[in-house]
């Protein structure tokens, strides 16, 4: 596949899923107000329009097909309506049609073959059609389409005769096809040109049109034929698309519509051209005037673009180098040479200056990756609506801070964590109607997805108001499967909450769709770790169950504590520390496996050895003579030692090589590295990682 093959490909996936994701937003507001108002019938219909069209230019036959049936079911729906009977049925088969749309995308994405034998679901379309407009007896005609959208047969025509369809579409700006088109009654003309790198123009066209046409009586447009036929995008980017309306008001309720969308560059009105008994009536000494005196193009203004799709890479390649140019200039001003040379104030504020303008950079580069949690948020809905469907539950979903904004990595990475607490809270949590109204509650259950940002990270919630977490349970299943490490009593509800996060513990004996196979929170665990975050658990016996994901706005850049042992540097992020202090020797203390621990404010904690951990040669291994950090997450607390404080500093986040992997660095506590000013590397801790290995 050729470079532009590859660049389509990635626009058509991705504007795709965004279809698909609108679609199944609109099914969702439509199932809960039991109807299909008619600006919803009009979007799906355009939806499943723009993705027939899309497909086919793409040769995706199986995406297509069925784009084109429920095209053809909601042509129907539009022009006819549909009976309250149907509602609930026509639902389930959009959400089915929508399902099929996006297995088939994500084949697309992964290079699959697509499905050939789709000529079941093809027919239990059509016979639905056919149940919803009465006539089981023949097929029922689909309504008209879009305002001179080509017949099918027209369209294989064109598909087959692209040449032809380009002459004519590059004859556009005649005056003879101008006025054609005033004569058939569509006298006032815009010509519109779109950005010359947007891809598949013609589609970009389409989508326009597709717009325009919820506003406007009457319209035409050239090329007639973007949709279908690939030619027509180079003819688009180089001549412009030209759009015919036919009043002056049509044209008026166009304009807004052109100059907010997203790719339009820049667009011009045609001063209508006179009609030949007009041109009669109108001759001069010289003869009749020259149609292109009255042509004239009255050019807008270039449209100011308020949004541009960029590739995740290229944004992770930016974040890079904008690391490394963080590191080059702190390289520079700390540079002990020019330190000695002893240089003047100038240096200095030229330094300051330096420093000011990389954080801004930095700040902004940051900035552009930050995109609103609420594309993961709003999946949830579906979850909920299918699995109360397939569980006989009634459950509703509460989104709050859906506009917090994370890194974009990071929201791909918990969009799978949050839909297994989701589908936990559905399965385990809320209860039946029968179970809910026997307990005194409301029969519709609760399931609260929160996101909140509290400086460096974003702390993210999945509530429900179901029948909590049995305690005793847990504890039991942990005692036979030998995990108790003390006496049972002694054991906090906190404590026991956490070995739901342990690899292989469930409390469910009935393996079913959605949970029992032993993999599970442990999972969820292992990926939000991943990412530098922290998992915690609480719940209320009868109440309902809260789970908590504390993880940091971005993975790249961190306010880290360097300290050293021996001559190995290492930095802690400066969330994990909760207080550093010198300690003495008769400070130190045994527990009854005889591990360090040391008195903090009156309460023991376990002491790490640095120098011991990762086995360095150190002078520092008196407790008086270094330094005692304590540091803690969510569920644990403890003291690391080690020789000294070198200070705080903003680091750059560097990803260890693959082939560290085999030495499980991560697991002993290792999350990565960075590159300090002098050009030495500093290890990156990993608190939690850290005492586990310990």
């Amino acid at each position: 596949m050729d470079n532009g093959m590859e660049s389509m490909l990635d626009v058509f996936l991705f504007e795709t899923d965004d279809l698909l994701e609108h679609l199944d937003d609109i099914l969702l507001a439509c199932e809960k107000n039991k109807n299909f108002d008619q600006d919803s019938i009009n979007e799906i219909f355009r939806i499943m329009h723009t993705i027939k069209g899309s497909s086919a230019m793409m040769q995706f036959n199986s995406l297509t097909v069925i784009a084109h049936k429920m095209e053809d079911l909601f042509s129907f729906v539009r022009e006819k309506g549909v009976a309250k009977d149907f509602i609930e049925d026509l639902i389930d088969l959009m959400f089915r049609s929508s399902d099929f749309l996006k297995a088939e995308t994500e084949k697309v994405r992964g290079g699959q073959p697509l499905t050939t034998d789709i000529g079941t679901f093809e027919q239990e379309i059509n016979d639905f059609l056919k149940k919803i407009s009465g006539n089981s007896g023949s097929e029922p005609a689909s309504a008209p389409a879009a305002a001179s959208a080509p017949a099918p047969e027209k369209a294989a025509e064109d598909q087959a005769a692209p040449e032809a369809a380009q002459q004519s579409a590059e004859h556009i700006a005649d005056d003879s096809v101008l006025k054609q088109e005033t004569e058939k009654g569509f006298p006032f003309a815009v010509r519109v040109y779109f950005d010359e790198e947007a891809q598949m123009a013609n589609l970009r066209a389409f989508m326009l049109v597709n717009d325009i046409q919820d506003v406007v009586n009457s319209l035409e447009y050239s090329p007639n034929d973007i949709e279908t036929n690939p030619a027509t995008a180079n003819v688009v980017i180089r001549d412009g698309f030209f759009l015919f309306f036919a009043s002056k008001e049509d044209l008026n309720k166009a304009l807004p519509v052109i100059e907010h969308f997203t790719y339009t560059k820049n667009y011009s009105e045609i001063t209508p051209l006179p009609t030949a008994a007009a041109t009669d009536d109108k001759k001069t000494d010289a003869g009749v005037k020259n149609p292109q005196q009255n042509a004239a193009m009255q050019v807008r203004a270039p449209v100011k673009q308020s949004l541009i799709n960029v590739n995740l890479s290229k944004l992770d390649n930016l974040m890079d180098l904008m690391g490394e140019i963080v590191i080059t200039e702190s390289m520079v001003t700390s540079n002990p040479t020019l330190q000695e040379a002893g240089l003047d104030n100038n240096f200095t504020k030229a330094s300051r200056q330096l420093r000011k303008l990389t954080d801004e950079l930095q700040e902004i580069v940051m900035s552009i990756r930050m995109v609103p949690i609420s594309t993961v948020f709003q999946k949830m809905n579906r979850i909920v609506r299918d699995m109360s469907k397939k569980l006989e539950k009634d459950a509703q979903l509460v989104l709050i801070g859906e506009e917090t904004e994370v890194d974009k990595t990071i929201v791909d990475s918990i969009s799978d964590p949050i839909m297994h607490l989701v589908r936990n809270s559905m399965d385990h949590g809320i209860e039946s109607k029968a179970e809910r109204i026997k307990a005194g509650k409301p029969e519709v259950g609760t399931i609260t997805l929160s996101a909140q940002n509290t400086g460096g990270d974003i702390l993210i919630s999945v509530t429900d108001d179901g029948a909590g977490i049995n305690r005793d349970a847990v504890l039991n299943k942990a005692q036979k499967k030998g995990m108790l490490t003390k006496p049972a009593g002694e054991y906090t509800d906190q404590e026991i909450y956490q070995f739901l996060l342990m690899p292989g513990f469930s409390t469910n004996e009935v393996v079913t769709e959605f949970s029992g196979r032993g993999v599970g929170m442990d999972v969820v665990k292992e990926n939000v770790e991943k990412i530098g975050g922290e998992v915690s658990i609480d719940s209320t016996p009868g109440q309902g169950t809260k789970t908590t994901f504390k993880i940091p706005l971005t993975l790249a850049i961190i306010n880290g504590m360097k300290i050293s042992v021996g001559d190995t540097m290492f930095t802690i992020p400066i969330k994990n520390i909760r207080q550093s202090f010198k300690a003495s020797d008769d400070s130190i203390m045994y527990d009854t496996d005889m591990h360090e621990i040391i008195m903090v404010r009156d309460k023991y904690y376990p002491l790490v050895r640095l120098h011991k951990s990762y086995k360095i040669d150190t002078e520092v291994t008196d407790i008086a003579n270094g330094i005692v950090i304590l540091v803690g997450t969510h569920d644990n607390a403890y003291c690391i030692f080690a020789d000294a404080l070198l200070g705080e500093q903003q680091v750059v986040v560097k990803t260890l090589p693959t082939y560290l992997n085999q030495f499980r660095v991560r697991k002993s506590g290792i999350d990565g590295c960075a590159i300090l000013g002098d050009g030495s590397i500093s290890l990156i801790l990993n608190v939690q990682n850290l005492y586990n290995d310990n």
